[in-house]
């Protein structure tokens, strides 16, 4: 006998259980996503709206986000359309819309009803099909077109889908455009609006890759061909897991098809295999497999998320997350390729790129969480253009890039790194930390009461930074640190006299505090880690 749900939630519980025997049950998460007209609360965070697909990720519910962001371009509000860096609503009409999406379940589907409401509104539209966030972000210059639309929850797991908006400028948008997007729509969910849906007249579709490999060849930041040669001539293995996202199938097209050049996990699965699809150390396994299990001199290994906008390295040897790689990016772009700005990073990003760029006489820019907040620094206009700009989780670009984050760039730019000096990643890492300083980053944090998050929660931690000023002393492991330096970009970052440091931020998503904390020994972390947890628990009264 058949079994039955109340609600999406209850099914995708027990197809993520055990996804090679419950793999069926996607058909009633459709029906649910379908059938399903229960209004969400829509809420763009760092990188767009998230949900649940068949329980706030409804076909109704896209209908009402797209309406809203219609009402919104209609309405030509001087600040949105400043923002979007067009004059109105004209304009966007004659540049047009892209709209595609990563490879989740009901991607296709879910695009055709955006399209088709644009349409409606005889606004042109390119649908782009399966594509990665960066070639949405390249496809919008190449194209001259107004915005994109990229249904993609990034590294989410399987339940989830997704929804992008990128402005004129192919970066993240920023708040004038997400403040308005989410007035509207949330306006529209408290009407309840049931939207009908509106079948595309037809579909004007757009190949990104191509255009996406043109963009490269014309910013000309990282060597196509020294990387195509370095795969043919040398001694190297190259293994790329692509997650069962949209990144497959991109390589081959930019480098071509090789020998030397192992894809994994490339074929259709909604489920992602039951994991979350995301570029984790445990996740990086298969790789590491791979890498351990062939003879050549030079190897490199990463993974990829499905929207291709972050990445993990390792060269079989040493696993480097994005707090060593953007560092490296640095030190790369700047004494190898010659390249002058400024280096940008989040708040909470690894100081082993400040030691580098301090050295250098780099300028540092550090923002808060959220790649949307590098704008200033990645535009061509920019007084103060960054070399390399990059968040500790696993997001990068470089000098005269996209505004969006980009793996396929983060692994090209490794291949280059490779071609360039000869060496595995391991061993430039190595050679760059015995010049500037070895760095221990991690993060950690802990679950408070649901009643505090928000207000209550800011202030609370606000004491933190009256009670420990530059110049105030505390001790750590034992020993006596100064506060060198205090930053409240996004939340409260002590830097200590001896370079290690921690941050204490509340999270933006969960009702969580979260510390990112940096020792300049491996073993020196658990120290710093419970200063953390102390400071929050009596900023908290816990």
């Amino acid at each position: 006998m058949a079994q039955t749900f109340n609600n999406a939630s209850s099914c995708w519980k027990l197809m993520m259980s055990d996804v090679k025997k419950n793999r069926g049950l996607l058909t009633e998460i459709e029906r649910f996503a379908r059938e399903n007209t229960a209004p969400a609360k829509i809420v763009f965070g760092t990188s767009g709206w998230r949900g649940e697909i068949g329980t706030d990720f409804t076909f109704n519910n896209i209908r009402v986000v797209t309406s809203a962001i219609i009402e919104m371009l209609k309405s030509s509000d001087l600040s949105v359309m400043n923002a979007m860096g067009v004059s109105g609503l004209d304009e966007i009409r004659k540049r047009g819309v892209i709209v595609g999406h990563d490879n989740r379940f009901l991607g296709p589907d879910f695009a055709l009803e955006v399209i088709g409401l644009f349409q409606k509104e005889n606004i042109k539209t390119w649908y782009a099909g399966e594509a990665t966030t960066p070639e949405f972000s390249a496809g919008i210059e190449m194209l001259n077109a107004a915005c994109a639309i990229n249904l993609t929850p990034s590294h989410n797991p399987a339940n989830y889908a997704g929804f992008k908006f990128n402005p004129s400028d192919g970066g993240p948008a920023g708040s004038e455009i997400t403040e308005k997007i989410e007035e509207i729509a949330n306006r529209m969910m408290d009407e309840a609006l049931i939207i009908k849906s509106t079948k595309p007249a037809a579909n004007d579709k757009t190949g990104l890759t191509a255009l996406y490999i043109k963009y490269i060849n014309d910013r000309k930041t990282i060597d196509l061909e020294k990387i195509r040669r370095f795969i043919k001539d040398t001694d190297c293995l190259v293994c790329i897991d692509n997650v069962h996202g949209a990144t497959r199938g991109k390589i081959q097209r930019i480098l071509g098809d090789s020998p030397k050049i192992k894809y994994l996990r490339t074929e259709d699965d909604f489920l992602f295999g039951g994991i979350a699809p995301e570029p984790s150390e445990k996740n990086m396994a298969k790789v590491e497999k791979v890498l351990s299990e062939s003879r050549e001199r030079l190897k490199l290994g990463v993974i990829m998320d499905p929207d291709g906008d972050r990445i993990r390295y390792t060269d079989g040897k040493t696993q480097i997350p994005m707090n060593y790689f953007g560092a490296m990016a640095l030190h790369f772009l700047h004494v190898h390729k010659k390249i002058s700005g400024v280096v940008a990073k989040s708040v909470g990003t690894s100081n082993f790129v400040n030691a580098i760029a301090e050295k250098l006489n780099i300028p540092i820019k550090e923002t808060k969480v959220g790649f949307k907040n590098f704008r200033p620094y990645m535009l061509k206009t920019s007084k103060e253009r960054a070399i390399v700009a990059f968040e500790e989780s696993d997001g990068i670009s470089v000098y005269n890039h996209t505004l969006e984050k980009d793996a396929l760039m983060g692994l090209l730019l490794a291949i280059e790194m490779m071609a360039v000096t000869g060496k595995n990643l391991g061993e430039y890492l190595k050679d760059i930390m015995d010049e500037f300083g070895y760095f221990y980053p991690d993060r950690s944090g802990i679950v408070v009461d649901n009643a505090l998050v928000g207000g209550p929660l800011l202030k609370k931690l606000s004491v933190i930074r009256d009670r420990y000023t530059e110049g105030s002393s505390l001790e750590i492991g034992g020993s006596r640190r100064t506060v060198k330096k205090l930053i409240t970009v996004d939340g409260t970052k002590l830097v200590f006299d001896d370079g290690s440091w921690l941050m204490i931020r509340p999270s933006g998503t969960e009702p969580k505090v979260r510390f990112y904390i940096e020792a300049r020994t491996e073993e020196g972390k658990k120290a710093v880690f419970e200063t953390a947890e102390r400071m929050t628990k009596e900023a908290l009264g816990m």
